[in-house]
Formats: structure tokens, sequence, C-alpha cells
């Protein structure tokens, strides 16, 4: 006996169909959705950018964070060069005591602060003579700053 299908149920595979279509592409446009919003909040703005100030005073390294998002110190890291040559021993920031500083940077930099380098804030550290290249009168000093290895600012200043 044969059996024929109605016309009452032939509609149902369109509308099947369509639901999971109408599904999938909903799914696959959150997945979409929230990489993009993950990639959005890793970038760096554009619109709000690190700005930081830089003087030097013989052996004194003076840093003011000017604009832009608090940085979380123990992120950062610092490359210093003077006349074009980088430092023997590079500020591992935060610290308290380091081959080729002083002891007890000042601000954000010192493992004592709050961790956290905001709007305002000024950190100092100081070479000590174990240190290499030194500063000298009218030498050109560059300071790169990155987070995570992400370039946030570069600074220049001349020795004084």
């Amino acid at each position: 006996m044969l059996r024929q299908l109605s016309s009452d149920t032939r509609g149902s595979t369109v509308l099947i169909g369509g639901v999971l279509l109408v599904g999938i592409v909903v799914i696959v446009a959150g997945v979409v959705g929230a990489a993009a919003f993950d990639v959005a909040e890793s970038t760096p703005s554009p619109d709000h950018p690190t700005m930081l100030s830089l003087s030097v005073t013989g052996n004194v390294f003076t840093l003011t964070h000017e604009a832009g998002a608090p940085l979380h110190v123990s992120n950062i890291q610092l490359r210093v060069s003077i006349d074009g040559e980088e430092l023997r021993h590079q500020p591992p920031v935060p610290f308290f005591s380091a081959a080729g500083f002083r002891p007890g940077p000042s601000g954000p930099f010192n493992t004592a602060a709050d961790g956290t380098w905001t709007v305002g804030e000024t950190a100092q550290f100081e070479l000590a003579g174990t240190n290499a290249p030194t500063p000298t009168p009218g030498a050109r000093v560059v300071v790169r700053v990155y987070e995570e290895e992400t370039p946030v600012a570069v600074v220049r200043a001349t020795v004084r």
C-alpha cells in the first residue's frame, strides 16, 4: 500500500530548514562578535595614547605619566639608550635594588608602590657607576616603554 504525502506535511521540511539556517547564522555571528570584542580590548586605542615625559639630570632619570590609561608596572619593560647605545643593565621595573642602578627608585618603579602607574605619577631611577654608557651633559637619551611586548611610548631627552 503506497502512502502519499499530504499537502500539510510537505512544507514542514522548508520550515525546519529555515529555522536551522537561522540558528547556524546566529551562532556564527555570536562567535565572530565575541572574537572581535576580544581583539578590540587587547588593542591599544589610538584615541587615548599613553603620553610620557622624560627628563635626565646627571644619572637621574625621571619619567612622568602625562596622559592615557594606567600602566601595570609588572607588565612594563624599559629599554634605555644613551647616544644610540643601550645601557649594559636595563631597569627591571619594578625593583628596589638591581645591578647597574642605585637602590630605591621612587614612584611606581619601586616594589613598595601599588603597582599601577597612573596619570600625574612620576617614576625615577638613578644609574650606578657600574652601568654604561654614562650620561654626560648634552647626550641624547631615548627610553622605549613596552607593556607585554607592545610598544607603549618612546620618549627622548637631552641630559642636563
